[in-house]
C-alpha cells in the first residue's frame, strides 16, 4: 500500500507540481521588515514570480549545513498569507512545522508571514544560538536568515534578491554587499542579492549601533562588528588578538583559502535577561556568527574567540572548498548526511590548535595538555563506534547525542592521520598537504562522491593509509594513541592531582536526570578517590548528604556547600542504587585524581622522533 501511494504521489508530482516557472529573468524577492517590530516579530513578505503550476509547496528549513541537528526553523513563523494578483487571500494548507501548500498557485502573487526571534525564547525552540535570530526594536537584529526567509518548490537554485527595510539609526554588517540603498526618511531599505537559496542562509547579517572595524592580512579584508549591549567590549579592544589570530592562519594555511572578505559577527549575550544562551560559533563561506557572554573578560573573550573563531575560519577548507555531494546539493528539509565528520569538523578542530602550536601562539606543553584533555573527554562516549556511521546517522535518536565527540575523536583522528602520514613520507607530508591536494582536486563547486573519498585519500597518498580508515574510521578500533605519540618522542606521564568533591576544575563527576530531578554519579567518568574509597559507584543517585535531601532544585547548594568542607569531618550520605537505598559513613578527606599528561622526551637532534616531532609540529 504505501509503496503504490508513493508511486501514485510520484507521477502526480511529474505531471501538475511545475511549481516556479525557471526562466533566466527568474527571481525571488524578499521583503523583511526589521523597522516595524510588533509582539516580538517582524514580517516576511516573498515574491517568487510566475508560477507554473496549481499546487505549490513553500518550505522553511528543517535543518542547515554545519548545524547538524534538527531545528524545524518554520516553527518560528506563523500568520503566513498568500495573495492572488488581486490582493485576495489564497487558501494554504500547513503540512508539517517547515511545510505549507498553496492550492490554485497559478494565480499566486506573493506570501506575507511573521517570524519570531529565538534568543529570548525559552530554551530559544531547541537551535544553537548562533544559528537563531534577536529582534530587538531599534537596537539590534542578529539575522540568519534561514529562520526567516524559506524557498519555493523547485526554486532553490534562482536568484534572490533580499529588501532588508531597517531603521536609519543601525547599519548592517555582513560579508555580503548592500548593492543599493533607498532613504525612506525615517527608515532605510538595504537591498542585497545571491544567485540561488544557499547565498541566502550562508550569510548573516548583523545590524546595530556601529561598531565595526578592519584589517588586512594578505589581500584578505576581515571585517569584525561586535554588539556588546552594555558597551563592556568594542572592536578595537578586539582587533590586535583577532588581527594576530587571523595573520597566523593565514601563515599556516598558505595559498589554499580563496576569500577577500571574511565578517566576524560577534554578539555579546546579556546573563541577566532573557538573551542568548548557546555560546559558540556557526561557519559560513566568508563569514562566522559568534555568541559568547559580555561578562567575559577582555582576555577570556581574546583566547576563546583565537579558539572559537580559528575553527571556524578553517572551515574555509572543508567543508566549504572539501565537500560531498550530499553537502553540495543539501536537501534542507529532507537531509541526507555525508559519512565524514571527522574531516569537516575533526580535521578542522585538530587545525585550529595545531596552527597555534606551528605558528608560536601556544607552547608545546599547552598543545599536549590540549590533545591529552580530548583524548579524556572522548572516552565518555562509545570508543569502538565506526565514526562514518554515527557520521551519516547523526541526525538519528541513536547517534545525535555523539556529535560532541567530532570535536573530540574527530580533532584526534586528525592528529593521528597526520603523524601516520608524517611517517610514512618522512616527514614531507602532512594532513594538510593532503587537504591541498584536496582543495586542488575539488573546492568548492566540485563535490566528491561519499563513499570514494577514502580510495581518492588513499591514492594521493599511500597504501598504508588505507589500513588507517579500515581501523579507526570505518572500523571499530580505538585509536592506540601512545603508538602514535612514541612515534614523535612524546610520552604520557600520570600523577595523582588535587580535585573538588563533585567538580574536577569545570567537569562534574555528577549528572542529573532531568524528568525525575535527581542528582547522580557519571558512569562515563572517573570517580575520584574520596567517594571511590566509600565504595560510590557510577549510577548511584544522591539522597541526602549529611541530613540534607539533594535533587535537581537545590544542586547548587550542594556543589557550595562542599566547597566549605573541612578534612576530618564527619561525613554521611544515603544513596538509591538500583532501586535499594545505600548508606555511606566516613571522615571527608581531601579528593585526588588520577591525572594522566602528555610530554616531550628529550632526544637527540638527529633522532628520527625528534626530526618527525619537529616536522609535525613546525613544518
Amino acid at each position: 500500500m504505501k509503496n503504490t501511494v508513493l508511486a501514485l504521489m510520484v507521477l502526480v508530482g511529474i505531471v501538475s507540481c511545475k511549481s516556479v516557472s525557471q526562466k533566466e529573468n527568474d527571481l525571488v524577492v524578499v521583503d523583511i521588515f526589521v523597522n516595524e517590530i510588533e509582539n516580538d516579530r517582524v514580517k516576511v513578505s516573498m515574491n517568487p514570480g510566475p508560477v507554473a503550476s496549481d499546487s505549490l509547496k513553500f518550505y522553511l528549513p528543517k535543518t542547515v549545513p554545519g548545524t547538524y541537528e534538527i531545528n524545524n526553523y518554520g516553527q518560528f513563523a506563523s500568520e503566513l498569507i498568500a495573495f492572488d494578483y488581486d490582493g485576495n487571500v489564497m487558501e494554504t494548507i500547513r503540512q508539517d512545522d517547515n511545510t505549507w501548500v498553496i492550492s490554485n498557485s497559478s494565480d499566486f502573487d506573493k506570501l506575507i508571514y511573521e517570524v519570531d526571534d529565538t534568543y529570548d525564547i525559552e530554551g530559544e525552540g531547541g537551535v544553537f544560538s548562533p544559528a537563531g535570530t534577536n529582534f530587538e526594536a531599534g537596537d539590534n537584529f542578529m539575522l540568519n536568515l534561514h529562520a526567516m526567509v524559506g524557498y519555493f518548490e523547485d526554486a532553490k537554485e534562482i536568484p534572490y534578491k533580499i529588501n532588508i527595510h531597517r531603521p536609519s539609526s543601525l547599519a548592517a554588517s555582513a560579508s555580503l554587499p548592500v548593492i543599493n540603498q533607498t532613504d525612506k526618511g525615517t527608515y532605510v531599505i538595504d537591498e542585497f542579492s545571491t544567485d540561488r537559496y544557499f547565498g541566502v542562509i550562508d550569510h548573516p547579517i548583523l545590524y546595530s549601533e556601529p561598531d565595526t572595524t578592519s584589517f588586512d592580512i594578505e589581500g584578505m579584508k576581515v571585517l569584525l562588528s561586535v554588539h556588546s549591549p552594555n558597551k563592556i567590549h568594542t572592536t578595537e579592544d578586539l582587533k590586535p588578538a583577532l588581527e594576530k589570530m587571523v595573520q597566523a592562519q593565514k601563515s599556516f594555511l598558505g595559498e589554499i583559502d580563496n576569500t577577500n572578505i571574511y565578517a566576524i559577527l560577534l554578539y555579546l549575550s546579556e546573563m541577566d535577561s532573557p538573551d542568548a544562551r548557546g555560546f559558540g560559533a556557526l561557519e559560513h563561506h566568508t563569514s562566522t556568527s559568534v555568541v559568547l557572554p559580555e561578562t567575559m573578560s577582555l582576555e577570556q573573550l581574546e583566547e576563546t574567540m583565537t579558539d572559537v573563531v580559528s575553527h571556524e575560519f578553517f572551515h574555509i577548507i572543508t567543508p566549504l572548498n572539501i565537500h560531498s555531494k550530499e553537502v553540495h546539493y543539501f536537501d534542507y528539509n529532507d537531509p541526507e548526511m555525508s559519512k565524514h565528520l571527522w574531516m569537516y569538523e575533526g580535521v578542522t578542530e585538530y587545525f585550529a590548535n595545531l596552527f597555534q602550536i606551528n605558528q608560536g601562539l601556544i607552547s608545546e606543553e599547552e598543545f599536549y595538555q590540549r590533545m591529552n584533555e580530548k583524548i579524556e573527554t572522548s572516552m565518555a562516549f562509545d570508543d569502538t563506534m565506526a565514526f562514518t556511521v554515527m557520521s551519516e546517522n547523526i541526525l538519528e535518536d541513536e547517534y545525535k547525542d555523539s556529535y560532541y565527540n567530532v570535536y573530540q575523536k574527530g580533532a584526534l583522528i586528525g592528529m593521528a592521520l597526520d603523524i601516520r602520514l608524517r611517517e610514512l613520507s618522512d616527514g614531507q607530508m602532512g594532513i594538510l598537504d593532503l587537504m591541498k591536494k584536496l582543495v586542488s582536486k575539488y573546492g568548492k563547486d566540485k563535490p566528491f562522491e561519499d563513499e570514494a573519498l577514502i580510495s581518492e585519500i588513499v591514492a594521493m597518498t599511500y597504501p598504508e593509509i588505507q589500513s588507517f580508515f579500515d581501523s579507526y574510521v570505518t572500523g571499530n578500533t580505538p585509536i592506540p594513541y601512545d603508538e602514535f605519540f612514541a612515534k614523535v618522542g612524546v610520552e604520557k606521564t600520570e600523577s595523582l592531582s588535587k580535585t573538588g568533591y563533585f567538580l574536577n576544575g569545570r567537569t562534574p563527576y555528577i549528572d542529573v536526570n532531568q524528568d525525575e530531578k535527581t542528582i547522580f554519579f557519571r558512569e562515563s567518568y572517573p570517580m575520584n578517590s574520596f567517594f571511590k574509597d566509600l565504595g560510590v559507584k557510577g549510577g548511584d543517585v544522591i539522597k541526602s548528604i549529611n541530613g540534607t535531601e539533594y535533587t535537581l532544585q537545590n544542586i547548587r547548594d550542594l556543589i557550595s556547600t562542599s566547597m566549605a568542607w573541612q578534612e576530618g569531618q564527619d561525613f554521611t550520605m544515603t544513596v538509591i542504587r538500583d532501586g535499594e537505598e545505600m548508606t555511606f559513613e566516613g571522615k571527608t578527606a581531601q579528593p585526588y585524581i588520577k591525572k594522566t599528561s602528555l610530554q616531550s622526551v628529550d632526544l637527540d637532534s638527529d633522532a628520527p622522533e625528534f626530526k618527525l616531532r619537529q616536522a609535525w609540529l613546525k613544518d
